[in-house]
């Protein structure tokens, strides 16, 4: 059994320390490192933990760790545990910026130990459903709508929504990025709080992506179009729906869905399949997948190459929103 130590408790933290406690099958929750008073009394009195006060204290009682600190800390505390050879379970965005980045990318790779990344929506069943019938996209289209929460707004909302999708397409999209232009709008916050960016790959697949935390709605949908197939996913509802086209070999059944192409060329029919999606919680699946790459030294599900390519999109993205405000400046 893993010992684990969680840094940050605040509200994901307090989910993670509950799945955590949960999975006592394969960690023992050893304790917490946070700062905050009102933070740490919340956990000790629900889990009855051990608050450490001294972050190497704490990495020295463990196995492995989970960093749910506010971004700006990732660095920092995931630095401290690899140098001491412990296994890290890491939130989305890995770090503040690439160079931290790709520092613990050299890191992990000269102390042989297994970071993950927390980009749950891999986890998410519908699009765990959705994905076997993913094959090289070709238009991408990605909303994730959100009330607002002052919660979030320690980062623009490139950091704090997008790259949920970022980390998707980049996992579906076998190609690198080519181009990418984006625009975006900082209404109540200082950084950018709706942001649509436009994403061209190598291989001519394109993908649009919004991404708004001052929505009047919440929404989490995209939309993948392919040769002969749309895939929907619902993240939200947590549903997927496929439809695909099929060459008519023989006569249609009365029922059938059949699309006419024009004369001499062959008649499509269209099959909608909306596979049964089974409940899961996705964050207790991503950290027990964690606790499996450990125990069979595994490639975890979410690397940390991954974490880094959906970071650098995202600077890529919020680099293009400020030459687009400045632009837009200049010309008022």
């Amino acid at each position: 059994m893993l010992k684990i130590g969680i840094f940050g408790v605040g509200h994901l933290g307090r989910i993670h320390a509950k799945l955590i406690d949960s999975l006592n099958d394969k960690f023992e929750f050893v304790g917490f490192y946070d700062p905050e008073d009102v933070n740490a009394q919340k956990v000790i009195d629900d889990f009855n933990i051990k608050r450490f006060t001294d972050i190497d204290e704490l990495l020295d009682a463990v196995d492995c760790v989970d960093i749910v600190t506010p971004t700006i800390y990732h660095f920092k505390i995931a630095e401290a545990a690899i140098k001491k050879g412990k296994h890290v379970f890491i939130e989305k965005p890995i770090t503040e910026t690439v160079e931290e980045g790709q520092a613990l990318k050299a890191l992990a790779d000269k102390h042989n130990v297994k970071v993950q990344v927390g980009h749950v929506e891999r986890f998410n069943p519908a699009y765990k459903e959705a994905a076997p019938f993913l094959n090289a996209p070709l238009f991408i289209e990605s909303h994730r709508l959100a009330f607002y929460n002052p919660r979030g707004t320690d980062v623009p909302v490139v950091l704090d929504l997008m790259i949920h999708d970022l980390d998707v397409i980049l996992s579906c999209v076998k190609a690198e990025v080519k181009k990418v232009s984006a625009s975006g709008v900082a209404v109540v916050s200082e950084t950018p709080d709706i942001t649509n960016a436009r994403i061209e790959f190598e291989n001519g697949c394109v993908a649009n992506l919004t991404a708004s935390r001052i929505s009047l709605k919440n929404m989490r949908k995209t939309r993948f179009f392919q040769k002969d197939a749309y895939i929907s996913v619902d993240f939200l509802e947590k549903t997927s729906e496929i439809v695909k086209m099929t060459t008519l070999d023989e006569e249609p059944d009365p029922f059938d869905i059949v699309f006419d192409l024009g004369e001499g060329k062959e008649k499509k029919k269209i099959e909608i399949f909306k596979p049964e999606v089974e409940a899961s919680n996705a964050i207790q699946e991503e950290l027990a997948s964690f606790a499996e790459a450990i125990e069979n030294d595994s490639v975890p599900p979410v690397t940390l190459n991954d974490g880094l390519k959906a970071l650098e999109v995202a600077h890529w993205i919020m680099d293009e929103v400020k030459l687009s405000r400045s632009l837009i400046q200049e010309n008022i």
